[in-house]
């Protein structure tokens, strides 16, 4: 079955479950870049991931991008972030920086150029991909959907704890979360702005 083919009015938990989570798991491989998506909480469960992946020698540079301004903050989401992960040992040299973007797709868009100027972008073999474990599927399918077909991707989830793959059922909170992105994904497929995948 191909993910247009779901009804996002009768979803179950299993094509939910499969839609989200299924080969959504982290190969290891190292790559050129970590790829690290903003959200209002990023800092508190991305940039722990990105700076994991960092340390460990997955990758030498980080890619922060996001161009939202939350309440209460005077910078976008993705300065937020390098400043943190500055402040966290990361060397500034290291760290790059979009902040046009307002959602998924921008994130992906805005930062085809921001990648392109620092590394070119037929130099990129593979990026590491950063976002919450839900959101994975719909991020791969946009870098998929938009980025050049030659480059590879690494899922490297955030584990929100109310998302997880073995959990996100339990909760109202999680089934919620986890229900609303499937109907996202489907939606966006049937419109043609995603790239359509056999499940």
């Amino acid at each position: 079955m191909e993910i247009s083919e779901l009804n996002p009015d009768q979803l179950s938990d299993k094509e939910i479950h499969k839609l989200l989570y299924t080969n959504m798991d982290d190969d290891v491989e190292k790559g050129d870049c970590i790829f690290v998506f903003g959200s209002r909480i990023a800092s508190k469960y991305r940039l722990p991931k990105a700076l994991q992946l960092y340390r460990e020698g997955r990758a030498n540079k980080i890619l922060f991008s996001g161009g939202s301004v939350w309440e209460g903050s005077p910078h976008p989401e993705a300065v937020l972030l390098k400043n943190e992960a500055i402040k966290l040992g990361i060397p500034e040299k290291d760290i790059l920086v979009e902040t046009q973007s307002r959602n998924t797709k921008e994130n992906v868009l805005a930062s085809l150029l921001v990648l392109d100027r620092y590394f070119q972008l037929h130099h990129i073999n593979r990026l590491l991909i950063v976002t919450s474990n839900y959101h994975m599927r719909r991020t791969f399918l946009t870098l998929k959907t938009y980025m050049p077909s030659w480059i590879e991707y690494s899922f490297c989830p955030a584990e929100n704890q109310s998302t997880k793959k073995d959990n996100w059922f339990l909760s109202e909170k999680g089934r919620a979360r986890a229900t609303e992105e499937a109907k996202k994904i489907i939606k966006y497929v049937r419109w043609g702005a995603l790239m359509d995948e056999e499940l």
